[in-house]
Order: C-alpha cells, then structure tokens, then sequence
C-alpha cells in the first residue's frame, strides 16, 4: 500500500523493551470530494507511522516534509492506564520517498537545514535535486 502525506512533526527514535530501535512520525493525509450538493468538502486524517529498517530516518523526517511512503497497515488495541480499552491503526512503512523539501518554519526559514543528509536507505538517490523537474 503506498500513502502521500506531511509529517506532522520531526520523527522520533524510541527502543522496545528487547532494544530494538524504530523510528515512529505521523503523517497528515489530505482528500476531498463532492458532496450531493455538489460542494466540494475537504478533510484530513492524521496516519501513526513506524519505519524498523534503520534509525538514521529520522535525519530526514522532519515536520512539513511530503513524503510517499509504502508499507502495510496493522491494528493494535491496548488498555489506557484508566482500564479504558483503546484501538488504532499504525502504518508499517518499508519504504520512505521524499516528494519535496519541507514547509517553511514560522520565522520563514525551511527545516531543511535540520534535515541533515538523505539516508540512501530510503528510496531518494544520492545526488538527486528535487528542485529539477522533469517536465
């Protein structure tokens, strides 16, 4: 399954309790449709991601980037510390394509220089520039 969406925030390193790391972000998914009434509705869902290839993801998963990501989706419910019974969807993303540079900061500077280096792990080649289109 193949998902486009921005990260919601910069992607986070954490570790299982046998000590394996994995890198879990959330992505913002945008759709919209035509309503009976012809009027055109617009809605967001936010994605709970997790990427267990490599760590060094998380140098280029910053907030605001677009990202194609393919991978399967896996339920979970778990009880919340009250006892209530929770459930939630978690993409298990195997890989990680950016599509753009990452939307500009509020005090107009782009997250890119946080980034650091692509990770060639992922599907972008070393030495591509996004900012050369093919069309």
């Amino acid at each position: 399954m193949n998902i486009i969406g921005r990260l919601t925030k910069n992607a986070e390193v954490s570790k299982t309790p046998n000590g394996k790391e994995v890198v879990n972000f959330s992505i913002a998914v945008n759709d919209s449709y035509k309503n009976k009434a012809g009027q055109r509705i617009e809605q967001t869902e936010f994605v709970d991601c997790s990427y267990w290839l490599t760590p060094k993801a998380v140098t280029f998963l910053v907030k605001g980037l677009l990202v194609e990501l393919s991978g399967r989706i896996s339920a979970r419910a778990w009880l919340s510390s009250d006892g209530t019974a929770k459930a939630g969807l978690n993409f298990h993303t195997s890989a990680i394509k950016p599509l753009g540079k990452p939307a500009k900061q509020e005090n107009g500077q782009s997250t890119e220089a946080s980034a650091g280096k692509q990770n060639a792990n992922t599907t972008v080649q070393e030495g591509s520039d996004d900012d050369d289109l093919p069309f």
